[in-house]
């Protein structure tokens, strides 16, 4: 290729990214950056840092601004400043942006907002200097809080500050943080309580129109679940929430919840069996306050074993249902985040919950069909290349969205094998005769006959499959699939295929593949030389583990391809699965048990190190001393119930009561948290949702692993692979 054609070549791939990022930049919604709403946790606030010198002092723990429940504007807690300032000293606070996976478009700000609680401040010039963040390096101008100040009386008051007073021109999308600091000499200690700290536009004057109403309430042992009628006013900012003690009459407000999620989980704590009150309000971008619902109520209960996996298979199961994307039906990367944008595997995941909703009375059968007409026509609608998916799509166009960057442009093998496991199992499902349900049949398996697997060998005698393409850039991310890991199911399945299928032996040359680059890459992946191989046959904590790079690696190589194959039925020359699944999640729970790191918390009911959000990044993390970061993912024991049903009890009972007062929430466990640090994700992410409910389901019943493996050409990928088996071991 010439240097002119590589030029225009690349001017073409540029113009067609912008339109594909225009596309679901137009759809996308656009969030206020809040520093501040509410912590999660108590105690302190992870996303701040603190400094003092000298004679001056602030209060803090471990670096980190406190959290106070005793004030709070917006229901919750607030962020406290207790600090006494010297002449000979210095103090310093910052609160930083929490850089949400998914939150990156911004509406246009034009001020600094903040409301402030004054506690005690005897003089307003001790009041702190504020000053915004571009970058760790860079730092506006210092203004002092005084200026925008009316009073010091106990009431909360609302500061706002214009962005160019910090700066002459500024975008408020580059602003990653917020710092107090010293100004005058204190005379006694200050103390003040700041809350819902963001970037507005004092211009949006709009009210509410729609007025709130209740339509469901719902108790468990700890928490009660309440719902609301949708919404369609696109002028509320918060849901506000007050509780009673049934026929009290005295209504508490008790929290708030963004319009994006349609539901509210009022977490209590065990009440043993009392009768709550609940009705809301409506607040608007300037916090007035509409009238009140209607009332409803719901009495908290003591539950069973039974109880408890009905309650988490109904929450997560939610995401999915009342948290799709609108248009497609399919499922979000993680809420919050993007609006539009669908992860093809997480709707894979979510069709097989949609299934198990079915079966547990969360929704009729009809609902589900409707759903699926939906989600049907649009993917035969949407953007594949060689019949495979890419990774994220736009629910509102269906064309690409290359989220994780330019080379993210094309079909993504492993993400297109999630969504047909979910896809086949629902072939399986929709099974009556009626005109709705065959439609559904039909398109599955159009959808699923144009896959090109074969495509994906890239070479004509490749040993491997190669995860992605792109329609401009071809092979360029260069990544051969190779286990241990999550792409199993994308080996059965493209050796199931009966229109692209490829041979079954390259299950055993890719996926369990011995060859020097399979060793390497095992090697490199996974710092050890342990499982190079792929098998492994070394002792962790007691247990032998058969196959397996270092101790099993993060749990959700046991889940996701297990969700509709059924690692009972998937055997191969090496290893049952189901058992080789078993024993790594023991090994997971073993090591958490003797948690050689010290972390808070860890033990036979805190365990399951796997992949998920984090602070600052996403990680897949593992039973092993340098790939364990101290956060904890429920989903990682959860959806381990078949494989080990009493630890994973321990570990739902134990996230619930003892820790469900922050992790739990209307789409079930937040994605990851971490006591050590202080700190619990603000996600509900669509990979790991799903998992709880569809395992918990094949615990149970065995729903979605039945379903499945009645797909004739899964049977016949079986005997494909049962023949590679015997092949190989009578030619060894």
């Amino acid at each position: 290729m010439s240097k002119k054609t590589k030029y225009q070549h690349l001017i073409i791939y540029f113009l067609a990214f912008l339109i594909n990022i225009g596309s679901a930049n137009s759809q996308e919604f656009a969030y206020d950056k809040v520093f501040f709403e509410n912590s999660i946790m108590y105690g302190s606030y992870y996303f701040t840092s603190v400094k003092y010198s000298g004679k001056s002092w602030i209060k803090q723990t471990r670096s980190k601004l406190p959290v106070s429940d005793k004030y709070a504007f917006t229901v919750g807690n607030s962020l406290e400043l207790e600090y006494s300032s010297s002449d000979e000293g210095n103090w310093s606070a910052i609160v930083l942006y929490d850089d949400i996976r998914g939150i990156d478009f911004f509406n246009p700000a034009t001020h600094l907002s903040f409301w402030i609680h004054i506690g005690i401040v005897k003089d307003l010039n001790s009041l702190p200097k504020i000053a915004l963040l571009i970058t760790e390096e860079e730092i506006s101008k210092e203004i002092h809080l005084k200026k925008y100040i009316t009073s010091n009386n106990r009431n909360w008051q609302r500061v706002l500050i214009p962005l160019t007073d910090f700066y002459n021109e500024i975008s408020s999308s580059n602003i990653t943080g917020v710092k107090y600091s010293q100004s005058g000499v204190t005379i006694s200690t200050n103390q003040l309580f700041i809350d819902q700290i963001e970037l507005v536009n004092i211009s949006n004057n709009r009210s509410v129109e729609q007025n709130p109403e209740l339509t469901s309430t719902k108790g468990y042992q700890s928490h009660v679940d309440i719902k609301w009628k949708p919404l369609v006013d696109k002028n509320i900012r918060y849901i506000k929430i007050y509780r009673s003690i049934k026929d009290d009459n005295n209504y508490q407000a008790v929290g708030i919840q963004s319009p994006w999620i349609p539901g509210f989980t009022d977490f209590i704590g065990d009440n043993k069996s009392t009768e709550f009150s609940y009705r809301i309000t409506f607040l608007d971008d300037n916090y007035k306050e509409t009238s009140f619902s209607n009332i409803m109520s719901a009495k908290t209960k003591i539950m069973t074993d039974e109880d408890f996996l009905d309650m988490i298979q109904e929450s997560n199961f939610r995401y999915y249902w009342e948290g799709a994307e609108v248009n497609s039906g399919l499922a979000l990367e993680n809420i919050p985040g993007r609006n539009s944008m669908i992860a093809l595997g997480a709707s894979g995941f979510g069709i097989m919950a949609i299934i198990t909703g079915v079966e547990r009375d969360y929704i009729s059968k009809d609902e589900a069909i409707d759903r699926f007409l939906k989600i049907i026509q649009f993917l035969k609608e949407a953007d594949r290349f060689h019949g495979v998916y890419p990774h994220f799509l736009d629910g509102e166009t269906g064309k690409i969205v290359p989220f994780f960057g330019l080379k993210d442009n094309g079909g993504d093998l492993v993400e297109t094998s999630f969504l047909m496991q979910g896809l086949l199992t629902a072939r399986q499902y929709f099974d009556g005769k009626n005109i709705r349900e065959a439609e559904i049949r039909n398109a599955i398996t159009e959808i699923w006959n144009n896959v090109e697997w074969d495509w994906h060998k890239r070479f004509p005698n490749s040993d491997f499959l190669y995860w992605h393409w792109s329609p401009d850039q071809e092979w360029i991310i260069n990544h051969k699939l190779i286990g241990w890991n999550e792409t199993l199911i994308t080996y059965f399945l493209a050796i199931a295929s009966p229109t692209h299928s490829v041979p079954a032996s390259m299950y055993y040359s890719g996926w369990a593949s011995q060859l020097d680059e399979a060793i390497d890459y095992r090697s490199n992946w996974g710092n050890t030389t342990q499982g190079s191989k792929y098998i492994n046959g070394n002792n962790y904590f007691g247990i032998e583990l058969p196959v397996g790079v270092s101790n099993g690696g993060p749990l959700f190589f046991t889940h996701y391809s297990f969700l509709g194959l059924n690692p009972h039925e998937m055997t191969d020359k090496y290893v049952n699965y189901f058992e080789n699944n078993k024993k790594i999640a023991q090994i997971n729970q073993r090591y958490c048990i003797e948690n050689p790191k010290n972390y808070i918390g860890y033990g036979e009911d805190c365990w399951g190190l796997t992949a998920s959000d984090g602070p600052y990044d996403y990680s897949a993390n593992e039973p092993k001393y340098e790939k364990d970061v101290g956060k904890m993912t429920p989903t990682g024991a959860l959806a381990s119930f078949p494989y080990t049903p009493e630890a994973s009890m321990k570990a739902l009972k134990n996230y619930y009561l003892n820790y469900g007062d922050f992790l739990y929430g209307y789409y079930g466990f937040r994605d990851a948290f971490s006591l050590t640090d202080n700190w619990c994700s603000p996600l509900f992410m669509g990979l790991n949702q799903a998992p709880i409910t569809v395992m918990i389901e094949n615990y149970r019943t065995g729903l979605l692993w039945n379903l499945f493996m009645q797909n004739e050409n899964v049977q016949t990928g079986l005997k494909k692979l049962n023949f590679a088996n015997h092949y190989l071991k009578e030619n060894e």
